[in-house]
């Protein structure tokens, strides 16, 4: 996050640097106010632009055998470009290559999600998903499943036939 407010700095004083450019060749007759302006258009078109290309970037950065199963684009108020073309600030992705399944239940798979979110840390939660059960749970030592591998308890997520999750993880 330094290095963006760094580089933010430095869109500024470079956008201010072409106003500067320009009252030069206008012989200063370009109004002094074109400074400011071009910095903060300079501070702003950079942010926009950081916003847009962060998850493309963090998709880059992603290791071979991690999916990502979910996107969550967002729109603001104070973004109103974000109306026209929605950012994508969250996303969460499955490490499948690492899955692994129960040897006494094959259809239980403990896999480790990890959700990213744009100025967060990347958070690692590992998971087990019920292929046949179409469900998830928090793996904890809590975790209970009854002797026919069925889920024994409230701590499981039914989840929909058609949830990316679901499908990334029992079809590999």
């Amino acid at each position: 996050m330094l290095w963006e407010f760094v580089a933010t700095i430095i869109a500024g004083v470079g956008a201010a640097g072409i106003a500067l450019f320009l009252r030069w060749l206008s012989n200063k007759k370009a109004p002094k106010w074109l400074i400011p302006v071009f910095a903060g258009l300079g501070m702003l078109g950079f942010q926009i632009q950081s916003e847009y290309n962060w998850y493309q970037h963090q998709l880059s950065l992603l290791p071979e055998g991690i999916e990502v199963v979910r996107e969550v684009q967002e729109q603001s108020w104070y973004r109103p470009w974000s109306y026209l073309w929605p950012q994508t600030l969250r996303f969460m992705a499955v490490d499948v290559k690492n899955a692994a399944a129960n040897q006494q239940h094959p259809h239980l798979m403990l896999v480790d999600l990890y959700f990213f979110q744009r100025r967060a840390s990347a958070r690692r939660v590992p998971q087990v998903i019920d292929c046949h059960a179409g469900a998830r749970a928090h793996f904890s030592a809590e975790l209970s499943v009854n002797a026919t591998g069925q889920q024994a308890d409230s701590d499981w997520v039914k989840l929909d036939k058609e949830d990316p999750l679901l499908l990334t993880v029992c079809t590999q």
